[in-house]
């Protein structure tokens, strides 16, 4: 009995101090999600460049461009995503886990084509939110350099990450496929796989709006086979990029 009372001790103490850790942890990721970023006036692009180069403001940088015929046409044309370089946007002044200093800098998804008799690139789209602005220093940089943009078949590709190291289980990879029709840039493809890194569970949603299907997959990172469950969508106009707003919260 007496050992008895002493393992149910030692459990209860163990529950608390673990109940006392997880409740720090989700008041310091709390904490650091009350952050509050500082103001972006985001500038107005120039219509015309003859270089990527020209499209980018002052006070903002080229991070990533991507060239490939968008309309068609025969041309390479142009993607572009630019980042704010303002030492502003760098916040350390906050408790909590996460990246110090946190760079909230914004972006910028622009697309220009280049017109082949002038050799000219005319703006098409600019878009803030598709990538959007980082609010969570414990979250990964969603938007990979490497390989956040790509360009295949007259089609572009943006592709978003989300990782916590602290204050969230699920990690999830999210791609958004596009392509330039009727005069606007169409969603034809979405894909979305998720983990639960607490429970193993994993889930995938893949949708071809040219063909109106859907593919929902459910399984565990312990199994092999996987329930697989196909859909067609009610007929209805394709989202536009600009109509998908934030990449990270976008439900199809």
């Amino acid at each position: 009995m007496r050992r008895q009372a002493r393992l149910a001790s030692c459990l209860t103490a163990m529950l608390s101090c673990m109940t006392s850790a997880a409740a720090t942890l989700f008041c310091t990721v709390a904490a650091a999600q009350d952050l509050t970023l500082p103001e972006v006036t985001y500038p107005s692009l120039p219509r015309q460049a003859e270089t990527a180069e020209g499209f980018v403001p002052s006070g903002w940088m080229l991070e990533v461009q991507a060239s490939g015929d968008l309309n068609q046409d025969g041309n390479a044309d142009l993607i572009l995503v630019l980042r704010q370089n303002n030492p502003a946007n760098l916040i350390d002044n906050f408790e909590g886990f996460g990246e110090k200093p946190f760079d909230t800098n914004p972006r910028i998804l622009a697309i220009a084509f280049r017109d082949g008799l002038s050799g000219k690139f005319s703006l098409q789209l600019e878009n803030h939110t598709l990538i959007p602005r980082r609010t969570e220093p414990a979250a990964d940089d969603p938007f990979d350099k490497e390989s956040g943009i790509a360009i295949a078949r007259g089609s572009f590709q943006v592709r978003l990450n989300w990782w916590m190291s602290a204050g969230g289980w699920e990690t999830f990879i999210t791609t958004y496929t596009f392509r330039h029709r009727s005069g606007r840039f169409e969603l034809i493809g979405y894909d979305r796989s998720t983990t639960h890194r607490g429970s193993g569970d994993t889930a995938s949603l893949s949708i071809n709006y040219l063909t109106r299907r859907a593919k929902r997959t459910t399984g565990h990172i312990s199994r092999d086979a996987d329930r697989v469950r196909w859909q067609t969508l009610p007929e209805r106009p394709a989202p536009t990029l600009e109509s998908v707003g934030d990449g990270l919260s976008f439900e199809p």
